[in-house]
């Protein structure tokens, strides 16, 4: 079975306006304002510095470049709203296993790495979900698995903590799928993962499209499925009660979008499977 193009990925179920609809914030896509609530719900003007939490080796989204510089999609706009709102931007990578804790005593401002929303809606105050994305399985271009079903038996690995190992465990969407495999462990970032699925250690992965598409390259030696595993939605996640900042950070996007940048910042990362026509947070008149 052929892999699955950009165009396959993009059709996915529900309009831009059905996405923002799921997880509309009170009062969003207003001007911005630097008025942002303490975890206690006290209201505090934050000046900054903008510290993003993130993780280095989630490829489109953060990493590190070749050259040693933080780079990436989510990046990048978040470097857009700093500049607008005049804050001192931090991109810092962390351990993605302590994120919680780091947000919870202030250590970081918000988590922003293609941070799925679905299954943690009431585990952070979130802004508006602005990309659509779908958990996708990678397995070697000779692999005779084809479909989901023939997962069954099979060794699998995902990320620590991630939207695809939520999804394969028990109270997950694919719970029965995920119990069906011979195994389900779990790697702390995918360059491992990719590595040991090419030595033939694993036979499949469990992981974002963009960043499969971004850890094949141009290899023709794996190969992504046509049959999703899900498709769900990413946002910035502050901590619960932090509803100004999460406002005020959308509200930026928005201008953002209405502005150009956003498009501008997605063909930036097109080859790496990032597209424009993936971004459901509407624009805001000017």
């Amino acid at each position: 079975m052929s892999s699955m193009s950009r165009r396959q990925f993009l059709s996915l179920s529900g309009s831009a306006v059905g996405c923002v609809a799921l997880f509309s914030l009170a009062g969003c896509g207003g001007s911005s304002s630097s008025t942002a609530d303490a975890g206690s719900g006290s209201s505090v003007a934050f000046t900054g510095p903008f510290v993003l939490g993130f993780d280095q080796e989630f490829p489109p989204y953060g990493y590190i470049g070749d050259g040693g510089q933080i780079t990436g999609f989510d990046i990048d706009l978040a470097q857009a709203v700093c500049d607008k709102e005049g804050w001192e931007f931090q991109p810092t990578p962390i351990n993605w296993d302590a994120k919680d804790a780091m947000l919870n005593s202030g250590q970081i401002t918000c988590i922003w790495n293609g941070f799925t929303i679905e299954g943690r809606e009431d585990d952070y105050t979130f802004t508006d979900p602005y990309m659509e994305n779908r958990q996708v399985i990678v397995t070697s271009a000779d692999s005779d698995i084809n479909s989901l079903a023939d997962l069954a038996g099979k060794n699998v690995c995902t990320q620590t903590d991630s939207a695809a190992y939520y999804l394969l465990t028990e109270g997950g969407d694919q719970a029965d799928l995920g119990a069906s495999f011979a195994k389900l462990d779990t790697m702390g970032d995918y360059n491992t993962a990719f590595m040991m699925l090419r030595q033939g250690t694993y036979d499949a992965l469990a992981v974002d499209y963009p960043v499969a598409v971004f850890n094949i390259g141009g290899s023709k030696g794996f190969k992504i499925l046509d049959e999703p595993l899900n498709s769900e939605h990413f946002a910035v996640g502050f901590q619960k009660g932090n509803d100004s900042l999460a406002h005020t950070v959308e509200a930026d996007l928005q201008q953002l979008d209405s502005e150009g940048k956003v498009e501008e910042i997605c063909n930036k990362y097109a080859d790496q499977g990032v597209s424009y026509t993936a971004w459901c947070l509407p624009k805001v008149s000017n």
